[in-house]
């Protein structure tokens, strides 16, 4: 059964790849976007080797879609999600597994509640950025899989063990949505900076950036603790620098869409951080500087 990819970007086009070069046989893929693709696409792996495959590609709009979806991979940033999914929802049976890879907290609960099939929700620390003829595997991580309610174990496990034998290791959870919250911040320790001094994750390990990441995980901390959401057993400082440290090489996504002069996921990333904040009476000005020093990358102030 085919692994419908909506969404080309960085985290698609690494899936598609290394689901298309699985070392235990090519998985079948079908990858959707909203501009036509080279017929040949090259990853780059974390070891500099460069591997290239043709890939079964489409335009979303108009899609040929197999007759069996073994799911739906929604790979678009947040902020298009809903967008990007509602002309191909029409050709899809209503029982089709959806698998979100969005960042942030944001679509997440939306699309669990309205989708008629099964959700997961997949966290990853994987990096990775687009390059004209494919995609940079920039940075091993770690992915973990689940439904928000705990629900379709089955499937979470079955989904799991594809994407781990292509090559990106992946954990079926019950508790996705405090991996979510986890993510959220990290995502939030690291973006916003990485986008505004143009920089790659691995150089927040020095000075004057260290400090910066330091402060905002001092920050997030009594937020999430508010939220109920339990820190890593290694604390958030582990957390956030052991991804740094993974992902050293890579342009995060917020960095790309800066570069490519498009809108940043800051609502997604930063928005329920700073509700949060502002619900329990808690200080949030490291983030209320991070989300506005992306202002100039938005038409709408915040």
């Amino acid at each position: 059964m085919t692994q419908l990819i909506l969404g080309p970007g960085a985290l698609g086009r690494l899936l598609a790849l290394r689901l298309t070069l699985c070392p235990a046989g090519p998985v079948p893929v079908k990858l959707l976007g909203r501009r036509p693709l080279p017929p040949r696409l090259s990853l780059t792996t974390p070891a500099g080797e460069t591997l290239s495959r043709e890939l079964d590609s489409a335009l979303s709009t108009e899609a040929d879609l197999p007759g069996e979806v073994a799911a739906l991979h929604l790979t678009t940033k947040a902020t298009v999600a809903e967008a990007a999914l509602a002309p191909v929802t029409p050709h899809l049976p209503p029982h089709t597994p959806l698998v979100l890879w969005q960042n942030g907290y944001d679509v997440q609960p939306r699309l669990h509640a309205s989708w008629p099939g099964p959700v997961l929700c997949a966290s990853t620390s994987e990096g990775a950025y687009v390059v004209e003829d494919g995609v940079v595997h920039a940075g091993r991580g770690h992915t973990w899989l689940g439904n928000l309610d705990g629900k379709h174990a089955d499937l979470a496990a079955a989904l799991a063990d594809v994407l781990s034998r292509a090559g990106l290791p992946t954990t079926p959870v019950t508790d996705i949505r405090i991996r979510l919250w986890h993510k959220l911040a990290v995502n939030a320790a690291i973006n916003p900076l990485v986008a505004r001094f143009g920089i790659r994750n691995g150089q927040l390990r020095d000075r004057p950036f260290r400090p910066m990441v330091e402060a905002m995980i001092a920050e997030l901390a009594p937020i999430l603790a508010a939220e109920r959401i339990p820190a890593p057993e290694s604390g958030w400082a582990t957390l956030v620098w052991g991804v740094i440290e993974g992902t050293a090489n890579n342009r995060a996504s917020m960095l790309q869409d800066v570069s490519a002069g498009r809108p940043t996921e800051r609502d997604a990333i930063l928005g329920p951080l700073l509700e949060a904040a502002r619900r329990h009476g808690l200080a949030h000005c490291k983030l209320l500087e991070a989300y506005h020093g992306l202002n100039r990358y938005h038409s709408a102030r915040a």
